[in-house]
């Protein structure tokens, strides 16, 4: 582990650095300073230093080296039977990556039996399917899957790799990144590529304020996880990709956990997913009128959805939350009720093929982006759809 370095002939024992580390990873020792196993180079106490003398080792590879780094790969995360809907995502957005740097796209398949996904992969778009198979592999476990994949990127040097914000993605790529010393940027709304080749990152920060444009010159691979729901799924082709075999040595590794009983998550409409989504802001005034919400989502097969501003406020928990910093949707029908339409809500639905709005306001921002708008009380008007629609199912 890497930690601040510290020039003693420089450092004049004032303390400063001391008062800025946010992880209490500085102390004084004989009228100079010293750092434990705390630090994790946040950077906070180089800034604060008045005479320079702390530092961060930082490994730079020369052009040339990072020259060696070719293709562009996406992580498959599968249940077994079929990968998840993020990985086509990540695939067609990848191979816009590739194009632009003249490369190919590669995905990472692990698993066991899990060769019958292969012609899927190829058909949205890659090139090129890197496979491993074990019993090992059977579960997803961090160690295993994380070993296998950094010994992977050693032999063949991707220059991107790219990753689902999942569960499983996030813990996935910070083991992976963790362990090859390079850089990974989490939950990514956009994707690009510089004039110098490096991959613009884009993520929201300061709790969805702004957004962020996130660059790793200096090491590969480039790492990043993506939202799903982000980027379209690409059209599917008759393309037949290339497979290589990757044979790893699992003796080599000591795997600490043993699973016992695989037992899938089960959503009544799972959110990311969902063709329909009733979601409900501040304009419904109070955590019980959620109630209606659910009821009318109920009727008409939809998922619930939430603002933030809801989700703040203890309404409904935070696996409901639409926008920036929660989960960015992609539903055929997307009705928001009550939502006034903030910047941050607006991006994680606006891509939505139908928005349909109520809202009190007729001059809420939410209108603007709205296919339909209803000005009105949310809770007048959805026990009135919801009556009228159980009429007609039930006539």
């Amino acid at each position: 582990m890497s930690y601040v370095t510290i020039n003693k002939e420089a450092c004049i024992g004032c303390g400063a650095c001391v008062d800025v580390c946010p992880q209490s990873a500085l102390y004084m020792k004989d009228d100079k300073v010293e750092v434990n196993e705390k630090c994790n180079l946040c950077g906070a106490c180089i800034d604060a230093c008045p005479v320079n003398a702390l530092s961060i080792p930082r490994e730079i590879k020369d052009s040339a080296c990072l020259a060696d780094y070719r293709g562009v790969w996406v992580l498959v995360e599968h249940d077994g039977k079929k990968p998840v809907n993020v990985t086509y995502e990540l695939i067609g957005e990848g191979r816009k990556l590739a194009e632009k740097r003249n490369t190919y796209v590669g995905v990472v398949l692990l698993g066991n039996n899990v060769s019958h996904m292969i012609d899927d992969l190829g058909s949205y778009g890659a090139d090129k399917v890197f496979l491993c198979q074990s019993p090992v592999l059977e579960h997803y476990r961090t160690e295993a899957y994380g070993d296998v994949i950094v010994d992977m990127v050693k032999a063949y040097k991707p220059e991107i790799v790219l990753s689902g914000a999942t569960t499983q993605g996030r813990d996935l790529a910070g083991f992976v990144a963790t362990i090859l010393e390079t850089g990974l940027t989490a939950d990514c709304t956009g994707l690009d590529i510089d004039e110098n080749g490096n991959l613009l990152q884009t993520r929201p920060a300061f709790g969805g304020n702004i957004m962020a444009t996130i660059l790793c010159p200096n090491t590969r691979p480039q790492m990043s996880t993506v939202r799903p729901k982000v980027f379209p799924v690409p059209e599917k082709t008759d393309k037949k990709p290339e497979v290589i075999n990757f044979d790893f040595d699992f003796s080599k590794i000591t795997i600490r956990t043993e699973v016992l009983e695989y037992l899938p998550f089960e959503e009544k409409i799972s959110l990311a997913d969902a063709e329909i989504i009733v979601s409900g802001g501040r304009g419904l005034g109070k955590p019980e009128n959620f109630e209606i919400i659910k009821e009318f989502a109920d009727t008409i097969g939809a998922a619930v959805g939430a603002s933030r501003a809801a989700v703040d406020a203890g309404w409904i928990s935070y696996e409901h939350q639409v926008g920036q910093t929660g989960k960015t949707v992609r539903p055929k029908i997307y009705i928001a009720c009550g939502i006034s339409g903030s910047v941050q809500h607006l991006a994680g639905m606006k891509h939505s093929d139908i928005i349909i709005a109520i809202n009190k306001d007729p001059e809420a921002p939410i209108f603007k982006v709205a296919s339909f708008g209803i000005v009105g009380d949310v809770m007048t008007i959805i026990p009135l759809m919801t009556k009228e629609l159980k009429k007609r199912m039930n006539a």
